[in-house]
């Protein structure tokens, strides 16, 4: 699946590299068994994205992160979300989320964002940072930390695995987290968040651009705000993500 970035001067594209389904679509050494869904020129599109004669200007990868049934479901009791009674959590949806207390299962997402920026993608944009929020919540074995420290100390541990590269590091969260500063339900909180990423993400319209711009810039002044768009306006400045 591949998106389009606009922007004054910018001539980008965001590929989903890993989707909410645990799918990994690229040749990943890291995935779980089962995980990799490539066609027989998934590689040599990749290269030519990235480095061929017709490679785009920016290149985005797309990963989402710990919604993730394939690999929470490939070792529940090292990576797998789990419910009170020590079984794999099942959400609103019958899907399976990575917990984002267990190290293994950050660890995993470091190595496959890794892999990604080893690639030559300029920005990672994770989605599905959170915990799940839907089903029967209450059922949830959250541990002992906060889910809020959890994230944090995810995107600080990713942060730290993609130094080497430099890549830009960006995350998609819900448009309530911008207007109301934080999910209980997701474990996210704006201001912990927006001082580890570069760029916040969220689906809006062009009338609500502004005021998320705002309320990003208040929790963090040197994180940007991108909203998703369904189309283009051309009122608005700076850059947007098309889908």
């Amino acid at each position: 699946q591949a998106e389009v970035l606009y922007g004054q001067n910018c001539n980008a594209v965001a590929v989903t590299l890993k989707d909410s389904q645990g799918r990994v679509f690229f040749d990943s050494g890291t995935a779980v068994s089962g995980a990799r869904y490539m066609k027989d020129d998934t590689t040599a599109a990749l290269t030519e994205l990235l480095s061929g004669e017709t490679a785009a200007d920016y290149a985005i990868a797309r990963l989402s992160c710990f919604h993730d049934p394939k690999a929470a479901n490939s070792d529940v009791e090292n990576l797998g979300l789990k419910n009170t009674g020590g079984y794999i959590f099942y959400d609103g949806r019958n899907s399976q989320w990575l917990d984002p207390a267990k190290p293994a299962a950050r660890e995993y997402l470091c190595r496959l964002a890794q892999e990604a920026a080893a690639m030559g993608f300029d920005e990672l944009l994770l989605t599905d940072i959170s915990y799940p929020t839907e089903g029967k919540l209450d059922k949830i074995a959250y541990g002992e930390t906060e889910k809020s420290a959890n994230l944090t100390a995810f995107l600080e541990e990713l942060r730290t695995a993609l130094e080497p590269y430099g890549t830009t590091l960006s995350m998609e969260v819900p448009v309530s987290v911008l207007t109301e500063g934080y999910s209980e339900a997701a474990g996210l909180v704006l201001s912990e968040i927006a001082p580890r990423v570069d760029r916040i993400y969220a689906a809006a319209s062009p009338e609500e651009v502004p005021a998320l711009t705002a309320a990003v810039t208040a929790a963090c002044e040197t994180t940007d705000f991108v909203p998703e768009l369904t189309a283009m306006d051309p009122s608005l400045t700076g850059s947007w993500l098309l889908y």
